[in-house]
């Protein structure tokens, strides 16, 4: 029997559920959670620029993932471009606050990066605190009707040329293809984005492009709607249903003897594409650096899940026609971790083979200038939209990486208002502007 000495000084309520095992410190728990939330504004860094995949699903989750965080914070999204996503990475865990209020739409290369020692990631890969994924993703090469590639065994008798955007699928797919299986692919580097490789396929520029079939279709789907561009091969562990559908053979159709290049066997083929291939089932993943606390991590893990569920965010996804299929931050973890454990010495060979070894060449992105009357300046000039000859062309504006002046001075985006006079320099509309040259 309890007694009164017992209780001095202890409320009797949390006695009782310390031994039974209410759980009181989880209740305290999200109390805290929600306390430190509340009134928060978080931010979504994107390793990738604006227009392509990674920032499409990440911008999709700023605008609902607030609404199932404790506390209700507003969520804001930031491209930060370099190195695949290390650079965004390497800030998330080295600059940025490490208690929950900046979230990572990381690239699902990443961790393949990073286990083979790469120099530029400043972390452990496997450190990280994985939200989950909004896609499980299959990858497709596909190339143009005018290339006249009818399939996939034309790659390993005449050379095309794909875009690349820098060390991720549109760069690791054709070195894989040409380093294991033969095939003859060119390589053009340096795009932005693949939204603007997609352009360049418009224009005749490129041949094609390696990317997740999820953004492929979307930002092909009118040239495949139309027979412009052919997809030639599921580059996935497992069918994509749509893919599949449209009658593109697997990878693993042409692990054969007569697709091998010298020294390579279907061994090593299948090998070193499934390393690289695990990483699709992250598709569209994001995390938080790894001292963010325990609880918060897991309040932002539940909030990701139900979000997922959530009518309203479905709906939008479905405006811009994202598939969601939801990955669980548990098995991203375990992913990772199971990466983790793979010797070494295949890494370093990995790493080789990942290496685009055909011929190379850097494109040349030609830097529009579009000026008008601004019509709208979005969250604080992130945004900025002005009127180009009757049209609205709008531009996204880096507080770091784009060069904004006003009257002749250096100034900041915020100071951009409507009636203002602006030119944008640009790859394109839509995309980050290299200049904001603005007068009163």
């Amino acid at each position: 029997m309890l007694t009164n000495k017992f209780f001095n000084g202890t409320r009797p309520f949390a006695v009782l559920a310390a031994i039974i095992g209410l759980g009181v410190p989880a209740v305290a728990s999200a109390d805290e959670v929600e306390d430190f939330y509340k009134g928060k504004r978080l931010k979504v860094v994107i390793g990738s620029g604006p227009g392509g995949g990674y920032d499409t699903y990440a911008r999709l989750l700023a605008r609902h993932m607030g609404n199932h965080i404790p506390g209700k914070p507003s969520i804001i999204p930031q491209n930060m471009v370099g190195a695949a996503g290390v650079v965004a990475t390497n800030y998330m865990v080295n600059a940025a606050p490490q208690d929950g209020t900046v979230i990572g739409a990381l690239q699902r290369g990443q961790p393949l990066v990073s286990f083979m020692g790469q120099s530029g990631p400043k972390y452990k890969i496997h450190e990280l605190n994985w939200l989950g994924s909004l896609s499980n993703e299959a990858g497709v090469c596909a190339l143009s009707a005018a290339s006249g590639a009818k399939s996939l065994n034309d790659v390993f008798q005449k050379s095309y040329a794909v875009g690349g955007t820098g060390p991720n699928t549109t760069q690791f797919f054709p070195a894989l293809f040409n380093n294991l299986l033969g095939a003859k692919f060119k390589m053009i580097k340096g795009y932005p984005s693949t939204a603007d490789i997609h352009l360049a396929i418009e224009r005749g520029e490129v041949d094609g492009v390696c990317q997740s079939w999820a953004s492929f279709k979307e930002l092909g789907n009118e040239l495949i709607k139309e027979g412009k561009v052919k997809p030639l091969v599921q580059v996935s562990l497992r069918p994509d249903k749509e893919m599949t559908a449209l009658g593109v053979p697997m990878l693993a159709e042409f692990f054969n003897d007569e697709h091998l290049s010298p020294g390579i066997t279907v061994k090593d083929a299948t090998t070193f594409f499934r390393m690289t291939l695990i990483a699709g089932t992250m598709g569209r993943p994001f995390a938080v650096a790894p001292k963010v606390p325990e609880a918060r991590v897991k309040a932002l893990r539940t909030a990701f899940e139900e979000m997922t569920n959530d009518p309203a965010f479905l709906a939008d996804a479905a405006k811009i026609r994202r598939d969601i299929e939801l990955v669980t931050g548990e098995e991203i973890q375990e992913i990772v971790a199971d990466l983790a454990k793979s010797p070494k010495e295949k890494f370093a060979e990995l790493e080789d083979h990942l290496k685009f070894k055909g011929e190379t060449t850097e494109v040349k992105i030609t830097m529009l200038r579009h000026t008008g009357k601004v019509l709208e300046s979005k969250k604080g000039g992130r945004t900025i939209v002005i009127d180009y000859k009757g049209e609205k062309h709008s531009a996204s504006i880096s507080g770091s990486r784009t060069k904004v002046t006003l009257d002749g001075k250096k100034a900041k985006r915020s100071e951009v208002k409507a009636g203002m006079s602006c030119t944008f320099v640009y790859p394109r509309p839509g995309a980050r502007a290299e200049e904001l040259i603005c007068k009163n």
